[in-house]
């Protein structure tokens, strides 16, 4: 099968699609796109189905020869795109032809953009999914989680669309600015000192250079949380506040069993806000009810046909 020839393949470019479900009780985590907001959005635009294989492209700076006449979609992070020198606007779909060349620049705002075709990028699938798992070797292009490298083939089949369409304006979310997080507390926010969780909302954060995707770690007054004698499974989003007081908000890569006690969970939708921020990004916390999560979020899967 024909597609797209990399020529730069970027700091890391990533497989990626809706996560490897129903493996965490063999320690597998999950994967899946770390910005679920933009990579629906980018399937959305092509006509594909909710999970559908594309490319997680964090920072930029990749070079795509297409050896197919084919419509790609572009979203997430604001970066410099064009093809053969003409500029491309963001969060759109547009057609790339046999021999042209779509070049993305490092990017201004945001971490990660995501590159869809029409059809979905084909690979094998691991354990149900292609997402890239590199930690655990899972995944990808190569079927071990590895990022793309200069001269893979990323294959996709020739597609035909009637026009050009973008994401309308008031759904194009901006990454500046300091996030609010919304989070739902629970887990072990009971036995946290009231001080304690007044000073996690009242404080502001900033996020670590060693955040990842296994894990956003926040750094700031440190908080003393209640001691804990076992380990218990968990899932994205779940807030850990280890010895130190530092939390980590597990992202998509997470372990799939933890000892440290859990303050609560970041909203769904506010997962993805966070994975478009970059280290030392400020961020705040405010509180959040189940309740009103679950609205938003099944409001979120309907539209996109989930």
């Amino acid at each position: 099968m024909s597609g797209l020839r990399v020529l730069k393949p970027g700091p890391l470019s990533l497989l990626q699609d809706a996560g490897r479900r129903g493996w965490q009780h063999l320690g597998v985590s999950p994967s899946g796109a770390l910005d679920g907001h933009a990579a629906a959005w980018a399937n959305h635009l092509l006509g594909n189905p909710w999970g559908t294989p594309l490319l997680e492209i964090a920072l930029g700076d990749v070079q795509l020869r297409s050896e197919v006449d084919t419509w790609l979609a572009l979203t997430g992070a604001d970066l410099p795109a064009s093809i053969e020198g003409q500029p491309l606007p963001g969060w759109s779909r547009f057609p790339l032809r046999a021999g042209q060349c779509l070049r993305l620049g490092f990017a201004r705002s945001g971490q990660r953009a995501y590159l869809a075709a029409a059809g979905g990028f084909q690979a094998a699938a691991v354990l149900g999914s292609v997402s890239a798992q590199s930690r655990e070797g899972f995944g990808g292009l190569d079927g071990q989680g590895g990022k793309l490298r200069v001269g893979d083939l990323l294959p996709c089949a020739a597609a035909h669309l009637p026009r050009a369409a973008s994401v309308p304006w008031p759904y194009q979310p901006s990454y500046r600015g300091t996030p609010l997080l919304r989070v739902i507390t629970g887990g072990d926010a009971v036995e946290f000192a009231e001080e304690q969780l007044q000073a996690f909302f009242e404080q502001g954060w900033q996020l670590s250079p060693q955040s990842d995707r296994m894990g956003a770690r926040l750094q700031g007054e440190p908080l003393q949380a209640p001691s804990r004698q076992w380990s218990l499974g968990v899932n994205r989003g779940a807030i850990q506040v280890p010895p130190d007081g530092q939390p980590i908000i597990l992202q998509a890569d997470h372990q799939t069993m933890g000892g440290y006690p859990i303050l609560g969970w970041l909203h769904p939708l506010d997962l993805w806000r966070l994975a478009q921020s970059p280290a030392q990004q400020a961020v705040r916390f405010t509180p959040v009810s189940v309740s009103d999560a679950q609205a938003e979020l099944r409001e979120f899967y309907r539209f996109f046909g989930r």
